[in-house]
């Protein structure tokens, strides 16, 4: 198992210097660090190339996640969002294997945060995703990437909030490079059970993000860790995982993720480092 975390734990926008993060997680001694895919099609070539560097000489290597804007959604039933979809991919995907990347998850089947004012049809919006989904993921395979369609809690998202609706979708995809993230903030809102969603995602699982029930580091909260640890040597998982913590309010991800308080406790970026440091040493002794 490899051991990353999000690099907006320490920020409140979507984007950041990932240079600067890059070693910042490589002092603390994590294995991966995520980035978001929302700035990446403005870089140039040369930013991409300076991030690259940057993770090979740090051996740190990079996954990333996107929440599609409501123009890159896949799930449409308007032929211009979903072409404007596509293409996003189209010009995404060469970025991300120059990254180093192999894999990129999120709420990709839809879109994020979904707009709740408009109306829902699950069953229509389902197909259309299955259909678009699999040209993407098509796409994607050229690059030798993964399309992990996570599975999300009911307020953020409708299309797939279980592991047992994301096995399905994936079946229904049927690409190999199609498959799961889980995430345990999202499970413990949808899910009975972390232990039988981590079983019924099986060989779907690509990927795991971790955090607490209120968004808290690992190991600062009630998620029973020790489950799930012991779910992911049942199904023989030696992926990813990929802390996602949000503690801190204010910006555009304070907003986006609704995170109204200070969950950090007045830390500042020394405290935020020790304390995901002490939570990476906690995942490793859980986790292995």
């Amino acid at each position: 198992m490899k051991f990353g975390i999000y690099f907006a734990y320490w920020e409140k926008e979507w984007e950041a210097d990932y240079t600067y993060y890059i070693r910042k997680v490589k002092q603390l001694g994590f294995d991966i660090l995520e980035i978001g895919c929302a700035p990446l099609n403005f870089y140039s070539d040369k930013k991409i190339e300076q991030i690259r560097d940057t993770a090979i000489a740090c051996d740190i290597r990079l996954t990333a996640g996107y929440g599609p804007a409501s123009e890159h959604d896949l799930s449409s039933s308007d032929k211009a969002t979903v072409e404007n979809a596509k293409q996003f991919y189209r010009t995404l995907f060469p970025r991300l294997k120059r990254l180093g990347i192999d894999s990129i998850g999120g709420g990709l089947n839809s879109y994020w945060p979904v707009d709740y004012s408009k109306p829902i049809n699950k069953q229509r919006d389902w197909e259309n995703s299955v259909k678009n989904v699999r040209e993407v993921a098509v796409m994607a395979q050229d690059y030798g990437i993964d399309f992990l369609i996570e599975c999300l809690n009911r307020f953020e998202g409708y299309l797939t909030n279980t592991a047992l609706e994301g096995v399905q979708f994936c079946q229904d995809v049927g690409e190999k490079n199609v498959k799961l993230l889980l995430d345990t903030f999202h499970m413990n809102i949808e899910e009975d059970s972390f232990c039988h969603a981590i079983v019924t995602a099986g060989s779907y699982l690509g990927r795991l993000h971790t955090g607490e029930a209120n968004r808290k580091l690992p190991g600062k909260g009630r998620i029973p860790w020790r489950e799930i640890g012991s779910a992911l040597k049942q199904i023989g998982y030696e992926g990813d995982i990929v802390m996602e913590p949000f503690v801190m309010s204010g910006g555009t991800v304070g907003k986006d993720i609704k995170v109204w308080r200070d969950l950090s406790e007045k830390a500042d970026e020394r405290i935020l480092d020790l304390e995901a440091k002490k939570s990476l040493d906690f995942s490793r002794a859980i986790f292995k």
